[in-house]
């Protein structure tokens, strides 16, 4: 009997979990509320209830994904010193990467030598030689684009924090030196 409670309170919470969320159905002037997707000759609209808020959004209509640092560099709403931290973080963060893929090559190596092993084959096998290329190709492939991404990031990083300093020079250049005396001719 308790197995059986458990099971039903099992099945239902999945449909617990999406009363936050109804589909508002559209056709003329008829709107019909539903738990599930609308059928393809209604307008459907997503109605969302979490924390106290209700939002609507046209669920038709395709959604633009937005790159949440792209939104934040066209707006300019960053200082120099928040993007400079941000391209630091991510060029850390994609270092971090590459030792995780070093750990997962070094893994699927010894995956691949035991499999080896198991099979009796020699470490000059043409197969298990195949297999381990393939296996340093599409690693080397996921290293060398952080490698590239790290590689943009310097360079954008040098820019920022070159564009301050040669703007500096050339207020220095277009102003006359105020300290040595000046020669007027007439």
């Amino acid at each position: 009997m308790g197995k059986l409670l458990l099971a039903i309170a099992l099945l239902l919470l999945p449909g617990l979990s999406h009363a936050s969320s109804i589909y508002k159905c559209i056709k003329g002037d008829k709107v019909v509320f539903s738990q599930t997707s609308c059928p393809k000759e209604f307008k459907q609209h997503h109605i969302q209830y979490q924390l106290g808020i209700t939002t609507e959004t046209d669920s038709d209509k395709p959604k633009e994904k937005v790159d949440p640092l792209q939104a934040l560099l066209n707006k300019r709403t960053l200082s120099q010193e928040k993007l400079l931290q941000l391209i630091d973080a991510e060029i850390y963060r994609l270092k971090q990467e590459n030792s995780y893929y070093e750990i997962l090559r070094a893994s699927e190596k010894q995956k691949l030598d035991r499999k080896r092993y198991w099979q009796k084959q020699a470490k000059d096998d043409p197969e298990f030689l195949a297999k381990l290329d393939e296996m340093n190709r599409y690693f080397d492939g996921l290293i060398k684009l952080n490698d590239d991404a790290m590689l943009m990031l310097q360079q954008h990083k040098l820019r920022i924090t070159q564009a301050p300093e040669q703007e500096e020079q050339k207020e220095q250049e277009e102003q006359p030196d105020r300290g040595a005396p000046q020669v007027v001719q007439h």
